[in-house]
């Protein structure tokens, strides 16, 4: 018996799978459970129309975090931060900091989708934001000892 998954079942599939069970168990387990539905002509359809609009979405969402990622390539920001006489940072440049630095700008970047190295010291550091899992912008940031 063909059935379409709501839930993820171990062993089985994952939601929207269509799979094939027997019959007892569709019937007394999975579908009053919720976590099946009959695998009928019209749910099929539907199945399908929603992975299309699926796709359709993701696509559009790509689409607006490459051009959020066009705006931002390349974009050099200055963080001023307390540093010691050789270089060094008192704590690090945090992406709380930068997201802070990207606000200032114009720019609304959440801080968790910014990533880069330990920055702790003075000088040219790269960060990344990611906008989308196949989307991501570099920018360069030039952490300068704040004037006291």
């Amino acid at each position: 018996m063909k059935v379409i998954l709501t839930h993820s079942v171990s062993n089985l599939g994952s939601v929207d799978d269509v799979v094939n069970v027997k019959p007892g168990y569709a019937r007394n387990y999975l579908i009053p459970q919720g976590r099946a539905i009959m695998a009928t002509t019209s749910a099929l359809k539907a199945l399908e129309e929603k992975k299309r609009q699926a796709a359709h979405k993701q696509e559009f969402i790509k689409d607006q975090a490459s051009e959020a990622a066009e705006q931002l390539q390349g974009l050099k920001i200055t963080i001023e931060t307390l540093a010691g006489a050789d270089g060094k940072l008192f704590g690090s440049v945090t992406p709380l900091m930068i997201a802070n630095r990207l606000k200032d700008k114009g720019f609304e970047i959440d801080r968790r989708k910014i990533s880069s190295d330990d920055i702790r010291t003075t000088g040219e550091h790269k960060a990344i934001i990611h906008f989308h899992k196949e989307v991501k912008a570099e920018i360069e940031i030039e952490v300068v000892k704040a004037e006291s």
